[in-house]
């Protein structure tokens, strides 16, 4: 017998609605001192809505959340920050359950957060590591949370920056930051990390066309994985390869030499190793000053990126920029007036407007 598609009465439907209107209730009814008391009391019920304010496009939701932010910033920023990139199959999730898996067996507390600018149209998102991670997403001292899906990359990045604060102040004490694949957002997952860390696998042909200049250039170590069965002897080469390749590069301020090594995320093969690579970078960023003043640039560009973004938003959303874009675009097109002089028409209309 052919199941016939649920009615707009039916249960699942229902049930589905009904849920999204007790989320929204609760988030208007507890209020900010509320979620940040349940916040620095390591509530994860608490920090889990306090995060979903900051990713709502809700302008009434802005204030909360700013409020929420402002009010954990004094007991945040004593965690450690790590970036972990690299192309899709090489082995993210397995490497972050295994690396997380044993940091949670000393008894850290980690929190996996990820940076996703999915498209708009498909709207895919980076739920399924949950599944992947499945062991660690049961861990009592790890927190996963994949970023909104459907999101431009500004905006994913800008929540990802304020949601360390909340995970920071509610106890955690590494932060993994993952980006999905190898592309602009790795810009964005360095800009607030402490250490930023390039996986990659062997089998592609040659090791070092694969990946950018630019990446290897911000990466803190490179990270050959799935160095395990027949694949040892490919990894040891590569690993060697990819250090001649390092050696190449302009030193970093910090006066961290970035190394490449192997490891294997499915039998854990030097993940201790990989755990003592970071410590040995803490302390001697940390003992140079390079530490703090490598996270004081962090919050500058975070502060202009901020702004430059909310006016570019604003500007696109005015409603006379709205009704002259398109005929201005269509001159320019058409080469009846300048690009230059065009733009600045915009920018004198909008600022007009604006005074």
């Amino acid at each position: 017998m052919k199941k016939e598609k649920p009615n707009q009465d039916s249960p699942e439907i229902f049930n589905a609605a009904a849920l999204k209107k007790i989320q929204q209730a609760r988030m208007a009814q507890t209020s900010a001192e509320e979620l940040v008391s349940g916040i620095l009391a390591g509530e994860i019920s608490a920090l889990s809505r306090a995060i979903t304010l900051i990713e709502s496009s809700n302008p009434n939701h802005f204030a909360k959340a700013n409020a929420i932010i402002n009010a954990c910033l004094p007991h945040a920023n004593k965690s450690i920050r790590i970036g972990i990139t690299g192309v899709p199959g090489v082995g993210k999730s397995t490497f972050i359950e295994a690396f997380g898996k044993h940091l949670s067996n000393q008894g850290k507390k980690i929190a996996v957060l990820t940076i996703d600018p999915s498209s708009s149209i498909s709207h895919g998102s980076i739920l399924g590591d949950k599944t992947r991670m499945e062991e660690l997403v049961k861990d009592p001292n790890v927190y996963v949370r994949p970023s909104a899906s459907g999101e431009t990359l500004g905006g994913v990045a800008r929540k990802t920056r304020e949601t360390i604060i909340l995970c920071e102040a509610a106890g955690f004490e590494t932060i993994i930051i993952e980006t999905v694949g190898v592309g602009q957002s790795e810009t964005a997952v360095h800009s607030m990390v402490d250490f930023f860390l390039l996986l990659q696998i062997t089998g592609a042909g040659d090791e070092l066309q694969g990946i950018k200049r630019g990446i290897m250039e911000v990466a803190d170590a490179i990270i050959i994985n799935k160095s395990d069965g027949d694949n040892i002897q490919k990894t040891a080469l590569a690993k060697t390869e990819m250090n001649r390749a390092l050696h190449l590069f302009p030193s970093k301020k910090s006066g961290w030499i970035p190394v490449a090594t192997t490891c294997s995320a499915k039998t854990n093969e030097g993940i201790i190793e990989i755990e003592q690579m970071i410590s040995i970078f803490i302390g001697q960023t940390k003992n140079n000053g390079s530490f703090d003043s490598k996270r004081a640039e962090q919050n500058e560009f975070w502060l202009l990126e901020t702004i430059n973004n909310q006016l570019k938003q604003d500007f696109f959303n005015h409603p006379e920029i709205q009704d002259i874009l398109e005929k201005t675009k269509k001159a320019v097109q058409n080469n009846e007036s300048s690009p230059f002089a065009s733009a600045q028409l915009l920018l004198e209309t909008y600022f007009k407007n604006k005074s």
